[in-house]
């Protein structure tokens, strides 16, 4: 057994990973973190997780990599890029266009993401065994994650040195800005640790000043309850009274915290993997159109992309918030079918677009 891998077997990882389209890599301990895992129980205590019961559930395995396997000895953190060519904010001012966020207008990100990791791991796999590298019975353990588990992407992408957490919480790279997929390879390799990522965010609070509905109680701090990416993604029922009209024309995600961030003047487009390029329909769709959607209508319109999983209803209901921002009368044409369909969020949503619509000058 080798008691770490020699440099030669990284730069060959990098370089397979660079071909199968990942533009950053990193290596970060498998071993627990205090700080990382405190930091985490805080957050859950004070209810920052919002609806999202499952972050409290299995917080023993996002504490460390080892809490959720205790044979792996490394972390290999990896970035894809989606860094956009246009203003993700170019529609702010367009309330008869829906906002869509960045990472969601291509195809599901966490097809492609796996789908290269798997690659990579395979050759982890067949590199590490082969090169005298793998345990005391010569095999070499991995395990591929990208956000469906129970894994501090975040946290471990800034230990492995992709760059920092910044105020926004998300990670920033000096090369590629906000706009980094993230996935983790677990194994048993023992690899020798990158150098942390360096928090460059200063005295910026562009992040912060930027959001809409104050999810930020402090730097480097987020309250997911009063984040619109939770609100139109994962909170159910209808959208608290307090952060309707926050919502502009945001019907999934939102980009403005990313958007804003300096570092993303140095992301190159080029980098981005072609299947995260927009789709034509989803770049600026009419907002009067999505309010027609029935579920055969979401399911085809969404086949392959990440908005599916929200479902129709939750979708529509977003969709009637941006209407009721629009100041458009025009759209009570589709809202007003709206007001009675089964889902009482939808018609509830539909109730308060109605009111704000009528109200126009």
């Amino acid at each position: 057994m080798v008691d770490v891998a020699p440099d030669t077997f990284i730069e060959d990882l990098q370089a397979q990973a660079r071909s199968l389209g990942f533009c950053a890599l990193g290596i970060a301990s498998a071993s627990e973190d205090p700080v990382r895992a405190q930091r985490l129980e805080t957050w859950l205590d004070d209810g920052m997780h919002g609806s999202m019961a499952w972050m409290k559930e299995r917080a023993h395995h996002r504490r460390s990599p080892q809490g959720l396997w205790p044979e792996a000895r490394s972390v290999i953190a990896l970035g894809m890029s989606y860094a956009p060519a246009a203003d993700p904010l170019a529609h702010a001012d367009r309330p008869e266009i829906a906002r869509i966020s960045v990472y969601a207008q291509g195809a599901d990100y966490h097809d492609t993401v796996k789908k290269a990791l798997k690659h990579l791991a395979r050759w982890i796999v067949l590199e590490g065994e082969k090169r005298g590298l793998g345990g005391a019975d010569g095999s070499v353990g991995v395990k591929v994650f990208t956000d469906t588990a129970p894994v501090m992407e975040k946290p471990l992408g800034a230990a492995a040195g992709l760059g920092w957490q910044g105020k926004h919480t998300n990670m920033v790279s000096r090369e590629h800005g906000s706009w980094l997929f993230l996935g983790e390879i677990y194994t048993t390799l023992d690899l020798a640790p990158s150098t942390p990522g360096r928090d460059r965010c200063g005295s910026c609070s562009a992040c912060q000043d930027a959001c809409p509905t104050q999810a930020f109680p402090a730097p480097y701090r987020l309250d997911a309850r009063r984040c619109i990416s939770y609100l139109t993604i994962e909170h159910k029922g209808e959208i608290p009274l307090e952060f309707r009209e926050a919502l502009g024309n945001r019907i999934y995600g939102c980009d403005d915290c990313l958007a804003v961030c300096p570092w993303n003047k140095f992301a190159q487009v080029a980098h981005v993997h072609r299947t995260f390029l927009p789709r034509g329909e989803l770049a600026a769709p009419p907002l009067a159109d999505l309010l027609t959607l029935d579920d055969a209508g979401f399911r085809k319109l969404f086949s392959g992309s990440p908005i599916k999983r929200i479902g129709r209803n939750r979708f529509v209901r977003n969709c009637l918030y941006a209407a009721g921002n629009s100041k458009r009368p025009d759209l009570l044409e589709q809202v007003g079918p709206l007001l009675n369909d089964p889902d009482p969020a939808v018609a509830g949503a539909a109730q308060w677009a109605a009111s704000k619509l009528q109200s126009v000058p």
